[in-house]
């Protein structure tokens, strides 16, 4: 099928051939002489008008499959054939990079006893993808599906829903998981990409260092330092759905050891379609600024402070119910959501294996959905200590308290008792590294304690298990504890919805009620993992669990239907939330890096996923039992880049969502180190494709294909 026998060139030169009979090859053939310099020449050197969408998809998908079964190609004027990009990462700094969400210390990705992985900043450039729900799709393991132009369902290992309770996401060490609804309002997560320095994420349990609700993972967002982010940096990004959407940030210094970064950002989205292809009133727009400082005091002492601020109107398809007819209609109201943070830490290392952290955020938001509005204050502080305790034992503990008032005001579908709340949470946690055999063994052992005003006393214990045979492998295994804890309208809200039963009776109105006695549900997990490098520019991890879930929410009747004669005669049929299921999952996850080339890398990763209820039907979600993605990233000569990446995403059998496949596909020119010029092609195997249904409407919203064009400039 490929040709064995024939030379890389040859077999490109059939590719194209056979995909479209451009003459693009003897472009590549000539070792790239003809250096192109720009995407509007590549249209015109292959014969196709700039403007058709058809000959861009039909060029970009052959220049993918020519040059991934041509690797072999050699660029002109650089080492062995070979060309390189400064700013890349090698796959053996990957594999030892350091991570700090498994340990809350830095420890070497390749030797922690958890299911992490990186999205480095080379990942996060080259991806072109433009928000961090949508970077988060380059994580194997994770399900991350797009509802509508604002909205996504993001979760780990299951139960993935428009509000998925039971995977904690932090941004520079502050939690982002609303306590009212639970899970996290992913379209107000945003800043400026590239000051991303990285994003962890833990597929499994990390409550024993994180807290509640980090049940089946943990996503860290770090962003850079200032000292990391001098100077100007300006980006803008315009297409088909980006209309357009402009970053701005500029850093500096003051003094010889203070240094200080401010920045804006301004995002305009369009409108998304349905499967008819008219468009469905989602579009939507932000406008976000925020600073921050870092001050490395004396050696051994950094103080840093940042803050932000956001504001922006999300249209939304939104079902509104009432006791008259017609019952129901889809409204699209424009709502406004806004807030802003404030953080304070402060960082000091006693000796390399001594250090302390104390810190502090104050968080506000304001929800506005339809006629519900919300406001949440968040204050939190806490402190960590880190030691060694003889020559085996290495200690994190620390404590922490946080205190969050809740606002909400009575809406027509919605009630609150009370509408205000003043809830605390008390916490600590202490975690031991025991080296068991030196270089080879280790055991951690640790919990979380936690007292919260709903369910009082929790505690997440865990036991990791760390063996290296030899110093390119690793073998892990892990037993967890851990607990969603209750979110407010689970014990404190009624919500009501109402239907017809029938033309000649009074209508049905099913009334939610919170219920103050809802407990946290609990999960129990078991993790086996197997890293290896068997070569400099090759690596494999592998990871299988089986995770056990009690308590898990369910709807109940509290009694029988009754009459109620206003503000209309109709049925009420009373509901309540209770812990009354029960449910298992059990999958595997694999992903691999290849650096096929010093020019060329390839990754790629695939899970599978089995849910088992064991009684009732809502606690699972819907999450797709399998899903798989490669990525390449090809430096060609002139300073191009070539990055594409395919993606593999199961069926939902029960939102009638279809298995579909996207393929992205950039090309990039970095003619120095302050321009970087690029086109984009996302989604380009078909028109549109439905991801995930909204819990709010019966508009089921389908992605569309997206092209866009980005310029940015540092100086």
């Amino acid at each position: 099928m490929f040709g064995r026998t024939k030379k890389p060139a040859a077999r490109a030169a059939n590719c194209f051939t056979t995909i479209c009979t451009l003459d693009i090859y003897n472009v590549i053939s000539r070792g790239f002489e003809a250096r192109i310099y720009d995407f509007s020449s590549l249209c015109k050197s292959s014969g196709v008008a700039e403007n058709s969408r058809f000959q861009l998809r039909r060029i970009i998908l052959a220049a993918t499959v020519c040059l991934a079964l041509g690797g072999e190609l050699r660029a002109e004027g650089t080492p062995g054939g070979s060309f390189t990009n400064s700013t890349d990462i090698s796959l053996e700094q990957l594999v030892n990079i350091e991570v700090t969400s498994v340990s809350k210390k830095g420890t070497k990705l390749n030797q922690s006893p958890a299911a992490v992985f990186v999205i480095t900043q080379e990942d996060i450039r080259r991806s072109g993808l433009t928000s961090i729900p949508e970077l988060l799709r380059l994580a194997p393991g994770l399900d991350v599906a797009q509802i509508n132009a604002s909205d996504w369902a993001i979760s780990s290992r299951g139960f993935n829903s428009q509000y998925a309770d039971k995977l904690l996401v932090l941004v520079d060490g502050r939690s982002v998981y609303t306590p009212v609804f639970g899970g996290v309002y992913w379209g107000v997560q945003d800043t400026v990409l590239e000051d991303l320095d990285r994003i962890e994420i833990i597929r499994g349990p990390g409550a024993t260092l994180w807290g509640a609700n980090a049940v089946n993972g943990v996503i860290n967002i770090i962003t850079k330092s200032a000292k990391e982010t001098q100077g100007l940096l300006v980006s803008t990004t315009a297409g088909t759905e980006d209309q357009p959407a402009t970053s701005f940030r500029y850093g500096g210094q003051l003094g010889s050891n203070t240094y200080y970064r401010v920045y804006a950002k301004y995002v305009n989205h369009d409108n998304f379609v349905d499967a008819s292809g008219s468009e469905t009133a989602d579009s939507w727009n932000a406008l976000r600024g925020g600073a921050r400082l870092d001050w490395e005091a004396t050696e051994g002492n950094l103080l840093t402070l940042q803050g932000d601020y956001y504001g922006g109107t999300y249209n939304h398809n939104v079902v509104m119910t009432s006791l008259t007819p017609p019952f129901s209609q889809n409204i699209t109201p424009g709502d406004y959501n806004s807030g802003g943070n404030l953080l304070g830490r402060w960082t000091h290392d006693f000796t390399d294996a001594s250090q302390l952290t104390v810190q502090g955020y104050y968080d506000h938001s304001r929800s506005a959905d339809a006629d519900y509005t919300g406001w949440l204050d968040v204050y939190d502080f806490d402190a960590q200590h880190r030691f060694a305790l003889g020559q085996r034992q290495d200690i994190v503990w620390g404590a922490g308290y946080r205190y969050s008032r809740i606002n909400n005001r009575d809406a027509s579908f919605i009630t609150w008792d009370p509408p205000v709340r003043h809830d605390q949470l008390f916490s600590a946690f202490a975690q031991d590294d025991i080296t068991v055999v030196e270089d080879r063994l280790h055991l951690t052992l640790g919990s979380k304690f936690e007292h919260n005003d709903y369910t009082g006393f929790e505690f997440q214990p865990s036991g990791r298990l760390l063996w290296t045979p030899s110093e390119k492998q690793t073998v892990w295994g892990a037993v967890s504890r851990a607990v969603r804890t209750p979110a407010v309208f689970e014990t404190s809200a009624q919500y009501r919805s109402n239907f017809l039963a029938s033309p000649f009776l009074p209508p049905f109105q099913v009334a939610v009620s919170g219920n103050p006695n809802f407990k946290s549900e609990e999960m129990l997990s078991y993790e086996i993992g197997y890293r290896i490098e068997p070569t400099p520019r090759l690596s494999f991890d592998l990871t299988a669990y089986y995770t056990s879930y009690d308590r898990l929410r369910f709807f109940e009747a509290t009694g029988a239907p009754f009459f109620q004669p206003t503000p209309v005669p109709h049925m009420v049929v009373p509901e309540e939330y209770d812990n009354g299921l029960s449910a298992s999952t059990h999958g595997a996850e694999f992903s691999a890096q290849w650096q096929a080339a010093d020019y060329w890398k390839l990754m790629g990763s695939y899970s599978w996923l089995r849910m088992n209820q064991h009684n009732g039907d809502t606690a699972a979600g819907d999450s797709p039992q399998q899903q798989f993605q490669v990525r390449s990233y090809l430096n060609l000569p002139g300073n191009l880049e070539l990055n594409n990446a395919l993606y593999y995403v199961d069926s939902l059998p029960n939102q009638g969502i279809s298995s579909y496949f996207r393929l992205d596909a950039g090309l990039v020119w970095r003619p120095n180190r302050s321009w970087e010029i690029g086109v984009w092609g996302q989604n380009l195997l078909d028109g549109r494709h439905a991801e995930f249904s909204s819990q709010r409407t019966m508009v089921l919203t389908e992605i569309p294909r997206n092209f866009y064009a980005e310029i940015t400039w540092r100086f």
